[in-house]
């Protein structure tokens, strides 16, 4: 007999958590929670949607018991306050169990080991991107702890999440995810969370060094901006939160995020929705990645580790990342020929069942052609937005003034899809409508202006700058749309 989640030994909750299954009544239905992601375009907090979720008490202790001594990677960074990101081409890395790094986190530095080299009072540790699917493979029922169902996910838990386990201090670089949408359970200990808008996407110096797929990294430290070399920065609307155990924040698609663990321990667990814009962000990744990788292995045939990330673990040669772009490219024509099946046959049944009710079906489609369908979205976002209350918190734009190293918290209220042949097709992420991104020509062409205070030196164009202007998130947006339209006459 199958056992169910609540009943394994992996998942149970420690004596004494009193939790009685059935008792707790949710906020917010599946549906009506599915609803509000697929039409909310801020950032939110969903509050008391995962109180019988047994992933809750997987407290980093908890986990060191479930893995039994099993080896993770560590990312190590610098407790340091600079104007330089700290990308993960630039840390340290460590190969530690959870036990092992809890030792260590309690200030009890080893004289060997695998932290040897690390004193806990300069550096902290992050095991972050751990796939439940490669974490959890011989341990499968844990997967069942995470109940994304509850937000109107049928199916979908742990196989589809990733674990993020981090001393104080760990954070991830400022950067936005090309797929999806985001939704994090935290479990243990809190995390602040800057957030910026997809419009403010000219204000963070968009870059793809280091290279990884779907993630576009800022060039700038948003904690301490740089901002006489970036000073476009100061018009970003900084959106920050604390994400508290127990709630699950919602990242909408393309917002910008820099994450950053503010308590000893933290643990969060997070899974990317995937959204139906997905489709063409692949063939933008496709060729993000062609690019990048012709133009960096030209300039240095033996050196990837300065510019590829250490999560990009797939080959860079061009002849492989041409098969990846044409996978792409044909998912995305499969992808519009059943849209327009299904569509057809949603039309059809549409017209006959109107002839029944003795309606006019011209005057009906041609309402939803010119509004119908805008009507209809608006009413859906005045309806999200009216639920804001103690059970749904929006992420709010706050004051210019940083958070300081000290531990002042502002709060507002509140990788990998494999294909049938094996290879890589990018992150399992993700199916929302699309928000085009409202940036000015103008803005575009300010990004790129040279910076008229710039030293003689500093005005070499290098290999990263000219990336920097081809990869610009709406450059290559553009030319996936040509290369997609040059090949519509094949469709």
């Amino acid at each position: 007999m199958a056992s169910g989640p609540r009943a394994t030994a992996d998942t149970a909750p420690a004596a004494g958590a009193g939790e009685v299954e059935g008792e707790h009544i949710k906020p917010f239905t599946p549906e009506k929670a599915k609803e509000i992601i697929m039409s909310l375009q801020q950032p939110a907090i969903f509050c008391n949607m995962a109180v019988d979720w047994p992933a809750q008490h997987w407290t980093a202790e908890h986990l060191s018991e479930v893995l039994h001594g099993k080896q993770i990677r560590f990312r190590m960074g610098m407790k340091r306050t600079d104007t330089v990101p700290q990308f993960e081409t630039t840390c340290g890395y460590v190969e530690a169990t959870l036990e092992e790094f809890l030792t260590w986190n309690c200030d009890q530095s080893p004289l060997s080991g695998p932290f040897r080299d690390y004193d806990h009072s300069k550096f902290w540790a992050y095991a972050d991107y751990k796939y439940f699917v490669s974490l959890f493979d011989d341990k499968t029922d844990i997967f069942e702890g995470v109940i994304w169902s509850d937000f109107g996910f049928p199916g979908r838990n742990g196989r589809e999440s990733t674990l993020w386990i981090g001393s104080m201090g760990a954070h991830t670089p400022c950067h936005l995810d090309s797929y999806g949408c985001n939704l994090v359970f935290q479990v243990q200990g809190r995390k602040r969370w800057h957030l910026f808008p997809p419009e403010d996407t000219p204000f963070l110096y968009p870059t793809r060094i280091p290279y990884e797929e779907s993630s576009v990294f800022s060039k700038i430290n948003v904690v301490n901006p740089d901002l006489k070399r970036f000073p476009r920065f100061c018009k970003a609307r900084r959106h920050m939160v604390t994400l508290n155990p127990g709630q699950v924040l919602f990242v909408p698609r393309h917002w910008w995020h820099y994450v950053e663990s503010i308590d000893p321990v933290t643990v969060s667990i997070n899974s990317w929705i995937e959204l139906e814009e997905d489709h063409q962000a692949r063939v933008e990744e496709a060729i993000t990645r062609i690019l990048v990788c012709a133009l960096k292995t030209a300039e240095d045939p033996h050196n990837t580790r300065a510019w590829l990330n250490p999560t990009e673990v797939e080959e860079t040669s061009h002849e492989v990342n041409c098969r990846y772009l044409n996978r792409a490219v044909s998912a995305l024509f499969d992808y519009y020929r059943t849209s327009k099946v299904v569509e057809a046959q949603a039309m059809r049944t549409n017209r006959e069942h109107m002839k029944k009710e003795g309606l006019n079906v011209h005057n009906h489609m041609e309402m939803e052609q010119t509004g119908g369908q805008d009507l209809s979205l608006g009413v859906v976002k005045q309806e999200a937005a009216s639920l804001f209350g103690p059970d749904l918190v929006p992420v709010i734009l706050t004051s210019e003034e940083l958070p300081s190293k000290t531990g002042s918290i502002f709060e507002g209220d509140g990788k990998d899809f494999v294909g049938e042949d094996g290879e890589h097709s990018g992150k399992l992420h993700c199916t929302k409508r699309q928000r085009m991104m409202s940036k000015s020509e103008d803005a575009i062409v300010e990004q790129n202006a040279p910076n008229s205070n710039m030293a003689p030196s500093q005005t070499l164009i290098s290999t990263d700058d000219l990336l920097d202007c081809l990869l610009n998130p709406q450059v290559t947006r553009i030319v996936a749309q040509l290369l997609i339209q040059g090949r519509s006459l094949w469709f």
